[in-house]
């Protein structure tokens, strides 16, 4: 079990519920948190995607229950084809479902009696930040937006971590494979698993930082969990490099948007160059000697960015 986030629900001040709700004909497993002894009836609500690999008892639900001790009511939830959410085929990586998670986990939320449906923001995680983006450019319920970490997972797989052009070389190779492990799949042969982080230390060693520091947070640190397996279906990774989670970022405004990054991020660009793009009515927000992953549960980077999304949330939305 997560270590991490059993620690952090242990000493928070918050109730932690296990919930469901439907995409398509499946069930999506969440948990809502609450402040303890609120006696308010409606609550500002956020919804927080977890990073691509991970499930909804890591880092998302480190940040869901600090939020709700600030006051709100959040929901983490698993992705569709992961963890205790339901899906067939099973560790598929779908951005498109990825994105359709965020607007059930939000048609959810307006079915409770404890949430204030024009209260509704969101915050995404590493490639769910690009998630999180692209559902809130046309569910105008999602009245702000937040990430971090973020990443656009489609322009990670064209392009590479920092848009190298030995691995835009590559990708045609990549895509070749891609066909041929498809109809090798639909002639009968066995499905085959790609990994989101290195599944060994030896495989990890010599990488660039982000890579590494993520075969330790997902496969060595008090933070992995059994149900985040590092797996994803091979043979469907075209559906990934054919996405951009950002391609219309300026229809988010004028909703507010806020960015946190590491200033030691290999993704930190993602977040400086949707900023630009939307600047008038957004924030970006740099942590100082952090990296990408240090701010899923490194102190005092995580104290920091759950104070500044306390701050955000609570200037446009209220509490």
């Amino acid at each position: 079990m997560d270590k991490y986030y059993q620690d952090v629900i242990k000493t928070a001040n918050v109730t932690a519920e296990p919930v469901s709700f439907k995409n398509r004909t499946w069930q999506m497993a969440g948990n809502v948190y609450k402040p303890k002894g609120t006696a308010k009836e409606k609550l500002t609500a956020i919804v927080i995607g977890h990073p691509s690999g991970g499930v909804k008892e890591q880092t998302a639900g480190v940040y869901a229950a600090m939020l709700a001790e600030k006051g709100y009511l959040t929901l983490t939830f698993d992705a569709s084809y992961q963890g205790a959410s339901g899906g067939e085929p099973r560790y598929l990586e779908d951005p498109q479902m990825r994105v359709e998670d965020v607007r059930c986990a939000v048609d959810y939320l307006t079915t409770r009696s404890d949430v204030d449906t024009d209260k509704i923001g969101a915050l995404g995680m590493c490639a769910s930040g690009g998630y999180v983006v692209n559902a809130a450019q046309t569910d105008l319920r999602i009245k702000a937006i937040s990430t971090v970490s973020m990443a656009d997972l489609g322009d990670m797989f064209r392009n590479g971590l920092g848009r190298t052009s030995e691995y835009k070389a590559a990708l045609k190779q990549t895509l070749e494979q891609i066909a041929a492990q498809r109809t090798k799949e639909a002639n009968g042969g066995e499905t085959y698993y790609s990994w989101y982080v290195p599944p060994t230390a030896e495989q990890a060693e010599g990488l660039a930082g982000d890579y590494r520091e993520g075969y330790e947070y997902y496969r060595v640190s008090p933070a992995k969990h059994p149900n985040s397996v590092n797996k994803m279906i091979f043979s469907r990774l075209d559906s990934i490099i054919n996405f951009t989670a950002l391609s219309h970022v300026e229809m988010c405004a004028p909703r507010p948007m806020l960015f946190i990054a590491g200033a030691n991020a290999g993704t930190k660009y993602f977040s400086e160059e949707a900023y630009e793009r939307v600047k008038e009515t957004a924030e970006l927000f740099i942590i100082d000697e952090a990296t990408h992953i240090e701010l899923y549960y490194k102190e005092p980077y995580v104290t920091t960015s759950v104070a500044k999304l306390d701050e955000f949330f609570e200037k446009t939305l209220g509490k």
